[in-house]
């Protein structure tokens, strides 16, 4: 889910006639509770138009939440941002949102975005987030590094010079650290699934040194958030099709999946002092994009996909529908036909990245992005 966020500009002006898009600012971030870390309340809605969730627990009685915010109309200051609540009552009530504010960072930089908190010496705060010395060219590439910035109040910010993680061959986003047994631990994803996790550990949360991948499959999507169980028990909740865990002793050593009941993205999940259990995540299915139009049912899987994606219409109407496939630039990649029942499309000369696909019928036109990995 968190990928999504670097097109935006793009997206706001590329308007094809889509009346049935799922967007960023078009999903709420919701919030459930439990008393297992596996088993979760029904959701009720955090903030709308949101994403990208990072909870931590601040001077003891302090929640504090930041997130990438979506707020309308577009364009508008509060426009993604990244944005922070609070709360002093364990979760139950909230504060408005706060857009940040971050001292320091040069014009020249991209704006931040996949924020992740980080609480140290007791009462300061590190956000992490992604970034680039200049506006990217080429979509996601590898001027996308990690940066940090610290802060007292949870709001404002001193941006940190030079980046915290940096891979020179490819971007890293969608962060996550924590302070674990006497050292941080940095988490990204390498890219697909089932190309694991970068990791790394610093003495001080600045500067960072590379260890081992995690490893992954295609089914387990490190996007999400650490969370310290116990004093030998570090968990990371992540993405799939549904949520997941893994535990571990040590950060490097993993013990394997545990399914929770809940559907969506990118979670983030504390352990009260009471021993219950707060997750905030992105609401919807985040594994396959569905919609809706006029009774017209239409799915696009897998996503992010390989070489071959599959579009099924419960009523596609026979040789009477086209598939326009457009990448990041709005440029046409791809046409063909869709079928009654389900087309696959062949899409292994498309490069990696994010791509539109439009479907026209006579019932309307609408459309999904997708993932190309």
């Amino acid at each position: 889910m968190k990928s999504r966020i670097l097109i935006l500009l793009f997206v706001m002006g590329f308007h094809i006639m889509c009346r049935a898009q799922s967007y960023p600012w078009e999903h709420p971030l919701n919030i459930a509770w439990s008393f297992d870390g596996i088993t979760f309340s029904p959701s009720s809605v955090f903030q709308d138009s949101s994403g990208v969730p990072s909870l931590v627990q601040w001077k003891g009685d302090t929640l504090i939440c930041a997130f990438q915010w979506f707020r309308q109309p577009i364009g508008s200051p509060s426009w993604d941002r990244v944005a922070v609540k609070f709360s002093y009552d364990a979760g139950v009530t909230w504060t408005d949102p706060e857009p940040i504010v971050l001292n320091g960072m040069p014009s020249s930089f991209q704006r931040p975005f996949d924020p992740a908190l980080n609480v140290f010496n007791g009462d300061s705060i590190r956000i992490y987030f992604s970034s680039s010395a200049t506006m990217p060219v080429a979509g996601q590439d590898s001027i996308i590094d990690t940066y940090s910035a610290v802060s007292i109040d949870g709001i404002h910010y001193d941006f940190e010079l030079n980046p915290r993680v940096n891979v020179s061959t490819a971007r890293v986003i969608d962060p996550s650290v924590i302070y674990f047994n006497n050292s941080y631990h940095y988490l990204a994803p390498v890219g697909s699934p089932s190309q694991g996790a970068y990791h790394y550990v610093s003495p001080d949360g600045v500067n960072f040194i590379a260890v081992p991948v995690i490893p992954s499959d295609s089914s387990h999507n490190w996007t999400g958030n650490y969370m310290i169980e116990s004093s030998n028990e570090l968990r990371f909740y992540g993405s799939g099709p549904t949520l997941w865990y893994n535990s571990t002793p040590n950060g490097g050593m993993w013990n394997g999946y545990v399914n929770t009941n809940v559907h969506g993205g990118d979670p983030s999940v504390i352990k009260t002092p009471t021993g219950s259990y707060i997750m905030i995540y992105t609401g919807g299915q985040n594994s396959t994009a569905v919609t809706d139009l006029k009774g017209l049912s239409f799915s696009i899987y897998p996503n992010p996909a390989g070489d071959v994606i599959y579009l099924t219409g419960s009523e596609f109407p026979e040789d009477r529908g086209l598939y326009f496939i457009y990448d990041d630039l709005g440029r046409l990649k791809q046409t063909g036909k869709v079928d009654r029942n389900t087309t696959s499309v062949d899409i292994s000369n498309l490069r990696g990245g994010v791509y539109f696909i439009t479907v026209k019928c006579p019932s309307g036109d609408f459309n999904i992005s997708f993932v190309k990995m």
